[in-house]
């Protein structure tokens, strides 16, 4: 699993001002409206621009409607992936193809509106590599906003996240930075997470939250648990060290258990003569040291498996088909056992 720290992915100059990765699922209401919105943020600002719309294997009518828009506009590309790879890697397959000086990333469904883009545009230009849309107030369910503060702090900790940034899907990324993370081979990429092992040079402003267009949210809290294993376990060796000081810590308990155990054998042996002297302890520390250790396990076992599947080059992606797209294929096959493009 490795990661390229010099722009490397793309073989060309940035040829356009601004490039807009959307990963798209269950969203065929939203998308028309979507990149009629993005023109009109975009089109009185003068700035050349592209959408790439990646469809995670929609189960609706995505792609269809992906073709449409794609038939129209020049300017949108669209990718069909073989099956559903998840967000973040349907996100990092859009990367690839940007060609933007800046590249933003958004969500399908007009929450994330297009309106705020010339906001996060002069904000980048100020001199940052990454600019995050600052929600002020979250329009979701309250256990994804518990999530997410979850997530925020635990991101403090495992990739020293500043404090008083918040981790939001809606951002805007340097094309240079993009290019960086585009070289991570890795199969399960945590685009937050890479993006913070790239750069420091990080700051938000804060947009609305606005309701979805169309349709539900599809982010189940499954969903959501497995994007925090991947910012768990992928990009730090801190879970792993804290196994090891719990481990150290459990150890001086027993000890200091046994010692104690041992004087108050030889301070009051009577008590030692019952038969079930003690059993009622024995079960409950046992039961508590034998969950521990099961957890500890499952960490070292999802450290293994993620590097057994990186060993075995599990691909981040595999891709149908490319619409409007003039980036040649090598630089975009990263990760992709199979290509096939129609322009």
């Amino acid at each position: 699993m490795t990661m390229s720290m010099m722009p490397s992915m793309r073989d060309h100059e940035f040829q356009l001002d601004l490039s807009i990765v959307i990963p798209v699922y269950r969203s065929e209401d939203c998308l028309e409206p979507l990149v009629a919105a993005i023109a009109d943020a975009l089109t009185p600002t003068g700035r050349d621009y592209q959408v790439v719309l990646v469809n995670d294997f929609s189960p609706d009518n995505s792609w269809a409607v992906i073709e449409s828009i794609c038939a129209r506009n020049r300017n949108v590309i669209g990718v069909d992936l073989r099956r559903n790879f998840g967000q973040d890697n349907a996100i990092i397959t859009g990367l690839r193809l940007a060609r933007g000086k800046y590249v933003a990333v958004m969500d399908d469904d007009l929450q994330h509106h297009p309106a705020d883009l010339p906001l996060l545009l002069a904000k980048i230009e100020e001199g940052f590599d990454v600019v995050f849309a600052e929600f002020r107030a979250k329009r979701q369910k309250l256990w994804k906003n518990v999530g997410s503060w979850f997530n925020g702090k635990f991101a403090e900790w495992v990739i020293n996240k500043p404090r008083d940034v918040y981790l939001s899907p809606y951002k805007i990324i340097r094309g240079e930075v993009a290019e960086m993370i585009c070289g991570y081979d890795g199969p399960d990429p945590y685009i937050d997470g890479l993006l913070f092992q790239v750069t420091a040079r990080i700051t938000q402003i804060p947009v609305d939250h606005h309701p979805r267009y169309a349709g539900r949210s599809s982010y189940t809290f499954w969903k959501s648990l497995r994007v925090w294993a991947r910012l768990a376990v992928s990009f730090s060796a801190k879970p792993l060290r804290l196994v090891t000081w719990f481990g150290l810590l459990f150890a001086a308990f027993g000890l200091m258990l046994a010692v104690a155990v041992v004087v108050y054998r030889l301070r009051w042996p009577e008590d030692f003569s019952k038969e079930t002297a003690g059993w009622a302890s024995l079960m409950v520390a046992l039961l508590v040291v034998s969950g521990i250790q099961l957890i500890f396990f499952g960490v070292l076992g999802e450290y293994t498996g993620r590097t057994f599947l990186n060993v075995n080059r599990k691909p981040q992606s595999a891709i149908r088909e490319v619409l409007n797209s003039t980036t040649s294929d090598e630089s975009i096959e990263a990760g992709h056992p199979a290509l096939s493009t129609r322009r």
